[in-house]
C-alpha cells in the first residue's frame, strides 16, 4: 500500500517539517510541506482557487522560492533560522528577502 502524506502548512512551518524527520527523511519532509501540497491542491478539480500549477518551477506556475546557504535535504534545522540561513525568500513574484548581490 501507497500513501502520500501532506502536511496542511507550508515549509515555514520548520516544526512540523522538523517532526516528520522522525520517521521521514529530510527529503520527504521538504516534499511534504511544499510541492506536493501544490500537486494535492491540484486534484480538487473546478474548486482549485489557483489558476496556474503550484509548487512547480517552471514558466507560468506559483511556487514559492528559499535558497538556503546549505543542504537543507542533508540538515533540515537549517530552516530553523532563516534569519542566517535563507539567503532569498521570494513568494508570488516578489522577493521579500534577497541577501545575493548582482
Amino acid at each position: 500500500m501507497h500513501a502520500t502524506i501532506e502536511t496542511a502548512a507550508d515549509w515555514g512551518t520548520y516544526g512540523l517539517v522538523h517532526a516528520y524527520t522522525r520517521w521521514y527523511s529530510a527529503a520527504q519532509a521538504r516534499g511534504m510541506a511544499t510541492g506536493m501540497n501544490g500537486q494535492l491542491l491540484g486534484l480538487s478539480g473546478k474548486r482549485d482557487s489557483y489558476p496556474r500549477k503550484l509548487g512547480l518551477l517552471e514558466e507560468a506556475a506559483y511556487a514559492d522560492l528559499l535558497l538556503v546557504d546549505g543542504n537543507p535535504l542533508e540538515n533540515i534545522d537549517l530552516i530553523a533560522n532563516p534569519d542566517q540561513n535563507l539567503r532569498v525568500m521570494m513568494k508570488d513574484i516578489k522577493f521579500y528577502k534577497n541577501q545575493i548581490q548582482a
